[in-house]
C-alpha cells in the first residue's frame, strides 16, 4: 500500500474524452435576480427540457475558454467568466455521464441573440424548479431557488 493519499480529482481535472464521459460547461448568467435559461429544440436529444447555456470542452482548452467560446457561439455574447459555482458529476441511466462545470457570468459585451435554442428566458432563481430541466441539472437548480451557491 502507498502511504500517499488517494486522491481522484486530479483525474476529473483534465478535460479528457474517456468513453461516454462528456466534459462540459455552462454558465449561470445573472441580471439581478434572474439568471438565463435556454431550452432544448425539439429535434434534439432531451427535447425541449430547459438548460443553462454552454456545451463541450474540447480537447486541450481550459473551461473558462470553453466556456467563453460557447457562450459566443449559442447567443453571441463575449462573457467574462467568474467564479466556478460548482461541479456535478451525472450518470445517465443510458449509460452515458457528464462532467459538469457551472460558471458565473454577471458580465457579457454584445446582445444576447439565439442563435440554438427553441426559447431564451430570464427567470427569477426563485421559480426555476417550476421549468423542466435537464436532469443533470435538477440538483443545482434546487440549490439556485433555495438561495444558495451564489
Amino acid at each position: 500500500m502507498s502511504d500517499e493519499p488517494q486522491n481522484e480529482l486530479p483525474q476529473l481535472a483534465a478535460p479528457r474524452h474517456h468513453g461516454a464521459l462528456r466534459f462540459v460547461v455552462a454558465a449561470l448568467i445573472l441580471r439581478a435576480d434572474e439568471v438565463l435559461i435556454c431550452q432544448r429544440r425539439p429535434d434534439q436529444p432531451m427535447a425541449l427540457q430547459w438548460e443553462f447555456p454552454g456545451g463541450k470542452i474540447e480537447q486541450g482548452e481550459e473551461p473558462e475558454a470553453a466556456l467563453a467560446r460557447e457562450l459566443n457561439e449559442e447567443l453571441g455574447i463575449t462573457a467574462t467568466i467568474g467564479r466556478r459555482v460548482t461541479r456535478i458529476r451525472h450518470n445517465y441511466r443510458h449509460g452515458g455521464a457528464v462532467d459538469l462545470q457551472f460558471f458565473v457570468v454577471n458580465q457579457f459585451a454584445g446582445e444576447i441573440a439565439n442563435r440554438i435554442f427553441n426559447d431564451l428566458r430570464w427567470v427569477k432563481l426563485s421559480v426555476l424548479p417550476e421549468y423542466d430541466f435537464l436532469p443533470a441539472d435538477r440538483g443545482l437548480v434546487k440549490e439556485l431557488a433555495a438561495g444558495k451557491l451564489l
